[in-house]
């Protein structure tokens, strides 16, 4: 028998935004990170984490405290798959839902740290180990509420710092207003440096495929979220009708929608949320997956513990800049050369700030 886990707790922390964020449909106001840290019968100790923009955490905190958390006592710490299955299993009535998804990953990723301290590796080892430097691209000068001189200087700086592109955020009332936006970033950067755009699901099917072709002549890296997410069929339609490639998963909460929109080909690249999907379990059968369709995969937000996830798989393309953890953090993200670097500490590679965290408990 393995180790068992002994003791696990939750909790919920508010962690104010660096910077002024808005989309085209909600402005992020704070991050609600919910941590869940577990202890096991040799005396090893997990920390994982997922997160809300503003909404639910409390939702999310209280299915943890009042139904997985008292499950995992006596659980086998090092049998990650049955863990969260057997959790998956005691929310049925409530599955598939980002509150479920949200609670999961907490656990999820707990277990997956202290299984990396059993082995003595880092995450990104013994996820897989393709690389350990992974393309970085900036999103944190691109909002919907910046003016286009702002978004040009904002390009320009994350150019000369060596990143390899930018997502503006597009879903201004006339295409020609995002258009304009989007040029003058273009002219700015030139042509070997990407940009991306995302519309967080603002989008009709019939606009999302004129406003492609009103952009077709940019270049773009890709157009993120264009439609709400469980329009699978306008996804299809807007991938067949530009040449752009079309970039989902942040509202995806199950792999069985990554399977469906890969199916249906309506996904050009896959941008699985480790919080949302529930957990790193659930995030590498979505990588996985995605490489048998040969889709790159560019995981949303999350950049601390995503950087580990992106460098464990031959798919893994990009991540995205938006720095959210340095109030609770002792140390950064490691970029050299405009790439970011998995960290080699054992365990998610995520240097916790205690005495920050615990100032900012909420729950």
């Amino acid at each position: 028998m393995g180790h068992t886990i002994t003791a696990a707790s939750a909790r919920l922390v508010d962690i104010a935004v660096e910077t002024e964020r808005t989309d085209a449909v909600q402005s992020f106001v704070k991050q609600e990170t919910i941590f869940v840290d577990v202890t096991t019968s040799d005396g090893l100790h997990g920390r994982g984490y997922s997160y809300t923009i503003g909404t639910g955490g409390r939702a999310v905190l209280s299915m943890l405290r009042d139904h997985l958390i008292p499950l995992l006592i006596g659980e086998e710490a090092d049998r990650i798959e049955a863990v969260w299955h057997r959790l998956f299993a005691s929310t049925r009535a409530t599955t598939t839902g980002a509150i479920t998804s949200l609670a999961l990953a907490a656990v999820d990723t707990a277990l997956w740290d202290v299984a990396c301290q059993r082995a003595a590796l880092p995450l990104w080892r013994l996820a897989g180990g393709f690389r350990r430097d992974v393309p970085l691209y900036d999103t944190e000068g691109g909002w919907l509420h910046l003016s286009t001189e702002a978004l040009v200087e904002g390009a320009l700086a994350s150019q000369r710092t060596g990143l390899n592109g930018v997502k503006v955020k597009v879903g201004k009332p006339r295409g020609s207003e995002d258009l304009e936006r989007l040029q003058a970033v273009r002219d700015a950067v030139g042509d070997d440096f990407d940009i991306m755009v995302d519309a967080n699901q603002s989008m009709t099917s019939a606009e999302a495929i004129r406003r492609a072709h009103l952009w077709k002549d940019l270049d773009l890296g890709w157009i993120e979220e264009p439609l709400p997410a469980d329009d699978i069929e306008g996804h299809a339609r807007l991938t067949r009708s530009t040449s752009t490639p079309i970039a989902v998963g942040e509202s995806m909460y199950s792999i069985a929608q990554f399977r469906e929109y890969l199916d249906r080909g309506a996904a050009s690249i896959v941008q699985v949320d480790v919080a949302r999907v529930g957990g790193i379990t659930p995030w590498l059968k979505v990588a996985h997956m995605a490489e048998a369709y040969n889709v790159s995969v560019c995981p949303h937000f999350l950049m601390e513990i995503h950087v580990s996830l992106v460098a464990a798989v031959p798919n893994g393309r990009y991540v995205e800049h938006i720095p959210q953890l340095r109030a609770i953090t002792r140390t950064e993200m490691s970029i050299e050369d405009g790439r970011a670097l998995a960290p080699e500490s054992i365990g998610l590679g995520i240097d916790w700030d205690d005495d920050a965290i615990d100032d900012r408990v909420v729950e």
